[in-house]
């Protein structure tokens, strides 16, 4: 767990929703000098705070696919299975998302698929054989709400 005060707080909850604000910028709204913030933002990019920047695009009708949310059960929750099945997902750039729940499910999972016939051979070639799996529950989003990086 990273130590992060104040400053490194309000550093990041302003960078998460403009990646791009200039230093200049966002040193002043957090108080400190260009070079001070400078030195924070880029500490805090080392230390793995701030593991990176996005771009976050508009979904249009044309390209906007099928989003899965998947709640995924495991056989047994034993340290052995959640490393391993933690591992296999993220080898599938597929997988979107991976949280470890509490819960009815052991994780939710995020899938984009541009059909349903695409997200059927993610949850046949993937899914289905990821280690540990006892049950798969997918819902599919009728619309984006919100949608942060």
């Amino acid at each position: 767990m990273l130590n992060l005060d104040p400053t490194d707080r309000k550093i990041i909850g302003l960078l998460r929703f403009n990646g791009r604000m200039p230093n200049n910028e966002l040193a002043t709204k957090v108080g400190l000098s260009p070079s001070a913030c400078l030195r924070r933002v880029r500490l805090l990019e080392e230390s793995g705070a701030i593991r990176g920047y996005a771009a976050i695009i508009a979904e249009t009708a044309q390209d906007d696919g099928v989003v899965a949310i998947v709640r995924i059960t495991l056989d047994k929750q034993t340290e052995e299975y959640l490393n391993r099945f933690e591992q296999a997902v993220r080898m599938h750039p597929e997988i979107e998302e991976c949280y470890l729940m509490t819960g009815d499910a052991d994780y939710i999972l995020r899938t984009v698929a541009p059909s349903t016939a695409a997200y059927e051979r993610i949850h046949k070639e993937i899914l289905s054989r990821l280690p540990g799996v006892a049950r798969i529950n997918s819902s599919f989003a009728m619309r984006s709400v919100l949608r942060t990086s």
